[in-house]
This record gives C-alpha cells, sequence and structure tokens, in this order.
C-alpha cells in the first residue's frame, strides 16, 4: 500500500472483538474475571508475604509472577471492558503506543520468568546440597531485576520499530487490544524487512526461553526418577507440575499467534484474550491447588487449621 498521508493517525478504532456492539454479557463476564484475577494473585503475594515458611526462592519468583500477571491483565482487560460500547472501542494514537509497550515488557519479562523459575527448580532437584549457596537471595533479586530490565529493552526495541511506520488513513485494528502484529498491518509502507525483524527477534527469545525450560526439565524428570521413595518422588514432581502447566498455558498460545508472518491469515481474538485474561486468572487457582504449601498458607490467612 501507498503512503498517501504520512502524518500519523489521532486514534485507532479496535473492531476486532468477538461479540456485538452493546452486549452487555462480555461486560460483566470479563468485570469478573478482573476482579478474580486481581484477588487471585494478591492472595497469593498476602499468603506468603504473611507465611515465613514461604520466604524461598521459589515463592519469591511465583510473587513475582502473580504480580506480572496482575499488570497483564490490567493493561488488556478495561479496554476489553470498555469494547462493549462504540467509544470504547476508540484508543489514541498514544494510548496504543503505551498498551503496546507494557503489553510486550509484561509479556517478555513472564518469558524470562518462566525461564529463571524452571532452573529453580532444576538446582532444588538436581543439586539440592548445593541449592542454598547458589540460589540466595541476592541472586533471585539480580534475577527479579534481569528478567524486568529484558523486558523492557524488548518492549523498547519492539516498539519503537513498529511505530517508526508510517501510517495512512486506515485506522481500524481488527484485535481487541493494540500489539505489534495487528498495528503492523495498518502500516502503509513497506513492512516485509521489519516484520521478519520483529519474527526473528519474538522467534529467538521464545524458543529460547522456552528449550532452556525444557532441558532444565529433562533434568528434573531423570533426577525424579531416580529418587527410590514414593514420598520423595510425590514431593518432588508436585514441586514442579504447577509451573510446568502454566509454562504450557502460556507458551503454546503465544508460538501459534507470533511466530507467523502478519501478511498471513489473521490473529484470533478469542485465543489473544486466553493468555492476556484467562492464563492470568488460572495462575493462582493451579498453584493453589498443586502445591501443599500455598494451600496451607491460603486456609491460614481464613484462620483455619490446615491439618
Amino acid at each position: 500500500m501507498e503512503c498517501a498521508n504520512h502524518k500519523a493517525p489521532n486514534e485507532f478504532i479496535l473492531s476486532g472483538f468477538p461479540y456485538p456492539q452493546g452486549f452487555k454479557v462480555p461486560l460483566l463476564l470479563f468485570s469478573i474475571m478482573f476482579a478474580l484475577t486481581l484477588c487471585g494473585n494478591s492472595l497469593i503475594i498476602l499468603a506468603v508475604i504473611i507465611n515465613l515458611q514461604l520466604h524461598k526462592p521459589m515463592y519469591w519468583f511465583l510473587c513475582h509472577l502473580s504480580i506480572l500477571d496482575m499488570i497483564f491483565s490490567a493493561v488488556v482487560v478495561p479496554k476489553v471492558i470498555a469494547g462493549s460500547s462504540s467509544r470504547g472501542k476508540i484508543i489514541s494514537f498514544p494510548g496504543c503506543i503505551t498498551q503496546v509497550f507494557f503489553l510486550n515488557i509484561v509479556g517478555y519479562a513472564e518469558c524470562f520468568l518462566f525461564t529463571v523459575m524452571a532452573y529453580d527448580r532444576f538446582l532444588a532437584i538436581c543439586k539440592p546440597l548445593h541449592y542454598g549457596n547458589i540460589m540466595g537471595w541476592k541472586l533471585c533479586l539480580i534475577f527479579s531485576l534481569a528478567t524486568i530490565i529484558g523486558g523492557c529493552l524488548h518492549a523498547t526495541f519492539q516498539t519503537s520499530l513498529t511505530f517508526y511506520l508510517s501510517y495512512g488513513e486506515n485506522n481500524h485494528i481488527d484485535y481487541v487490544f493494540c500489539d505489534v502484529p495487528p498495528v503492523l498491518k495498518l502500516a502503509c509502507s513497506d513492512i516485509h524487512f521489519k516484520e521478519l525483524i520483529i519474527i526473528i527477534d519474538m522467534g529467538f527469545i521464545t524458543m529460547t526461553c522456552f528449550l532452556l525450560i525444557l532441558t532444565s526439565y529433562v533434568y528434573i524428570f531423570t533426577a525424579i526418577l531416580k529418587i527410590s521413595s514414593s514420598e520423595g518422588w510425590h514431593k518432588a514432581f508436585s514441586t514442579c507440575s504447577a509451573h510446568l502447566t502454566v509454562v504450557c498455558l502460556f507458551f503454546l498460545p503465544v508460538f501459534y499467534h507470533y511466530l507467523r508472518p502478519v501478511s498471513q491469515e489473521s490473529m484470533d481474538s478469542v485465543l489473544s484474550m486466553f493468555y492476556t485474561i484467562i492464563t492470568p486468572l488460572l495462575n493462582p487457582l493451579i498453584y493453589s491447588l498443586r502445591n501443599k504449601e500455598i494451600k496451607t498458607a491460603l486456609l491460614k490467612l481464613w484462620h483455619w487449621n490446615p491439618d
């Protein structure tokens, strides 16, 4: 498409909502899900802070994940809720840039954090005698800061590359929120080279993190199989199953969404809402059901006797 007007549009219209305008059921449903996401992740953070037995690196990273999940949901859900009205579908150009930037910060930070959490489980199960010396609080803080800094760097790169392009009269984004692939489709200048760079960057980061996680779990499961007692086997497996579940919920939709050329089939808005809305809602529930220490801590919050 040739650029008829190099001036950036003042606003974008989000037209990818999978429900009709004025339909109030999604408004109520997403509002409830948003509230449950904030409450569930807040309870995880509160349980870890109050319970001294959970002052461990594993739960430090879990708190970090809960914070990122709340931010992830807060960046997307309010605009999805507002999309039930015609005015709510409009987002300003600076607002679109801001949403893309923070969405990428949190997305990349979670990708890095899942990798760090897998490494933490690898040390705990495969090198238990050295775990305390290696995974100290200083290293935990370094890892946490590194995930945020890494997310900021890649978000800056993706956002600047996307909005440096020229945009014409078409300002309808066929999506439920502003993200790199659907925004790129509106560019009136040639996007093929920058599209390739973005896909390579996304693919390299996600595939590298996923392969590192997969490698960690190969060693973990090999070590678990060598455990003789059934109690020890069950305890080791239970500490990993929750993390492995949320990793699959995060990476599988991301692989499907982002590792395809933008010029091909348009993105599925329903699937995009899965990893931005459903996954942050499910993560606290998964960790609560699969981790006995978390369940005990949550019960203590309500002054129940876990025994």
